[in-house]
């Protein structure tokens, strides 16, 4: 049998008696790139609320590593492993680059929210810091005060920060939204090469993102799970070429969701 890190068994949200998720079946297997995908109102952002415990259903149940973990808090499945980076650039503007890293790593020694202690407490950190920024590229950047990076840099540091959290699973919350060209080829290859040893799951707007790196991808539509497979399958589909384009045949290489 397949290694499923995380699933969901019947999960639905209502907001008083409209269905935004409706009995949602998701498999995400460990080390596999997911992508959640779908027209836009087709559920995705609420089902990310939900498995990352924003959310609570309405019923339904979800599963980390075969323990339930439907009525955990942010916090508790933080710790178990899942880690979500934000849509909008979750980082500190006028620290530096480094500095951003360094409070990702606090954790580790269990001074998170002891303000009083000297910055010098944290420099042990220091090396973890710089093997981080090197693995998304950021190393010439580490002193840069983070509000003058380039957005895709941004977005960068923001995964290495969400890296120092040490995630067992990576939930990205449309990381290439906003990005010139460019840009979005860099933090492509960045999820890429993130991806070694861990498991992605990632709601994703730009349809040439998805074809190059997911190993599967889901498909939503006003709130239900309308297909699933590998880009060549999901991307055949007649229903899922009607969702995006409103006919059943054509081609979704490049399409925004």
């Amino acid at each position: 049998m397949a290694d499923v890190i995380l699933e969901t068994k019947h999960l639905s949200k209502e907001f008083k008696g409209f269905t935004a998720v409706s009995d949602v079946n998701l498999q995400v297997q460990r080390g596999h790139i997911h992508a959640l995908i779908g027209p836009n109102g087709a559920g995705k952002t609420t089902c990310f609320n939900l498995l990352t415990k924003f959310l609570v259903p309405t019923t339904g149940q979800i599963l980390f590593n075969g323990r339930d973990i439907t009525a955990a808090q942010p916090a508790q499945i933080a710790r178990q492993g899942i880690i979500r980076s934000f849509q909008i650039s979750a980082v500190f503007p006028h620290l530096s680059v480094m500095e951003n890293v360094r409070i990702g790593l606090q954790h580790k020694l269990g001074t998170s929210y002891h303000f009083w202690k000297s910055a010098q407490s944290l420099n042990r950190l220091n090396d973890q810091a710089m093997d981080l920024l090197a693995q998304v590229d950021l190393t010439e950047f580490a002193d840069s005060i983070t509000v003058d990076l380039p957005y895709g840099r941004k977005r960068a540091l923001e995964i290495a920060t969400t890296l120092a959290m040490e995630p067992e699973l990576m939930l990205l919350d449309e990381p290439t939204q906003g990005m010139g060209h460019e840009d979005v080829h860099r933090v492509t290859e960045l999820i890429k090469k993130v991806s070694a040893g861990r498991t992605i799951l990632m709601v994703e707007h730009n349809m040439s993102v998805v074809s190059g790196i997911c190993d599967k991808i889901s498909v939503l539509q006003r709130g239900a799970m309308l297909a699933e497979g590998n880009y060549h399958e999901v991307s055949n589909n007649p229903k899922v070429m009607e969702a995006y384009m409103g006919t059943t045949s054509g081609e979704l290489e490049g399409a925004h969701a």
